[in-house]
């Protein structure tokens, strides 16, 4: 039995229960029908993974680099397309992982800035899947759209099978290496010092934000990557005390987005990931206003009590 079937024996249960409370006309099919039920899980499931990897991407001033290697996904997908793959994420992967691992390394060596490379690498590979497009593929079908902005239906057979190991393997090396990533973003010199390979496990942080990456395309959309894996991260900066605790605020703030926007973009028949965007940017708003207008002005007129 494959990982993605273990999940979902474990979760369907669950979801059945929760299926007739669930609001809207369409929503709940996403409790009770196979196809949406794993759509619906591996939208969680990337989500819970997104937060966690946004929140040490913040701290290491890499919050670019997810756009940039979701750019790079999406030239692999138009690669893998066009030479006819059944699931084109495998592309994606290949060229993500070979393109972040190539920007560790000329940022590491301080031959280029972070973002100059990431930069390049974004512009160069997205216009490869463009021109192959264009000249082999066909131009932009709706297949190709539903990656650039998401399309959760598109989450079935081996892409979610691939989705949710790639979403088990990247949080469970996050939390193994938890005290190590986060030693090596606020003092890696000391941490060199003490011999820990610093450019190793920069390497493999990097070969995990790309599958993390990839593993967001198909339901949020390469061009929409973002919203999901800085937005929430960004946004528990405002309300975490603890570096801790502002992985639990992304998680909560990330998985509050993926659920919400699920529910309007069914309900209203918009795209998926444009909601989930929407909405991500939204909860921020309202929580940067809470923080630096509402609650001062409380706390001027408590003083002027």
């Amino acid at each position: 039995m494959e990982i993605g079937e273990v999940l979902m024996w474990l979760v369907t249960p669950l979801l059945e229960y929760l299926g007739p409370h669930a609001p809207g006309e369409t929503f709940p099919f996403f409790f009770t029908l196979e196809i949406f039920q794993k759509s619906f899980v591996a939208a969680l499931l990337v989500t819970a993974v997104s937060g966690y990897l946004g929140s040490f991407l913040l701290i290491r001033n890499l919050a670019l680099i997810g756009d940039g290697i979701a750019h790079v996904a999406f030239g692999g997908v138009a690669v893998g397309i066009v030479l006819g793959a059944f699931s084109p994420l495998w592309y994606a992967l290949f060229f993500s992982i070979i393109s972040s691992i190539l920007i560790h390394e000329l940022q590491f060596r301080e031959i280029l800035t972070g973002d100059a490379s990431i930069a390049i690498f974004l512009t160069g590979v997205l216009a490869l899947g463009l021109v192959v497009l264009k000249i082999w593929g066909g131009g932009i079908t709706s297949d190709i759209e539903g990656y650039l902005f998401g399309n959760i239906l598109l989450v079935y057979g081996e892409s979610f099978e691939l989705i949710v190991v790639m979403g088990i393997f990247s949080m469970v090396f996050l939390w193994f290496f938890h005290p190590i990533l986060l030693a090596t973003a606020i003092d890696p010199i000391s941490v060199k010092i003490q011999g820990i390979p610093v450019r190793e496990i920069g390497v493999l942080f990097s070969i995990i934000t790309a599958i993390v990456v990839v593993s967001m395309v198909q339901f949020i959309g390469t061009l929409l990557v973002t919203a999901l894996l800085v937005t929430p991260a960004a946004t528990s900066q405002m309300v975490g005390r603890s570096f801790r605790s502002c992985i639990i605020w992304a998680q909560f703030f990330g998985l509050s987005a993926t659920i919400l926007g699920i529910y309007l973009s069914s309900e209203h028949e918009t795209g998926t990931g444009a909601m989930i965007a929407l909405v991500s940017a939204s909860i921020f708003m309202a929580v940067a206003v809470t923080k630096t207008i509402l609650l001062p002005l409380l706390d001027t007129d408590s003083f002027a009590q």
